[in-house]
């Protein structure tokens, strides 16, 4: 009875997390896609050699390519 009891609660309370996460989730903010025209807002951002790259610096000189890696490793 008491491995049952343990068990039950251990699916509460998994339930009430999964429950809370996902409200969480829907709250919060939506974004929009970005699309084709659409002016990059600027920000700064560290290069593989942890020197600050700021947007507006490299406007006009040359295209820009932005690369996010996923972390899947």
């Amino acid at each position: 009875m008491k491995a049952f009891t343990a068990f039950f609660q251990t699916i509460v309370l998994l339930s009430l997390c999964m429950t809370v996460n996902s409200q969480s989730a829907s709250a919060a903010k939506q974004s929009t896609p970005i699309t084709v025209g659409d002016v990059a807002p600027d920000f700064t951002l560290e290069d593989q050699n942890r020197n600050q790259i700021k947007l507006s610096e490299s406007h006009g000189k040359s295209p820009v390519v932005l690369v996010f890696y996923r972390g899947y490793w």
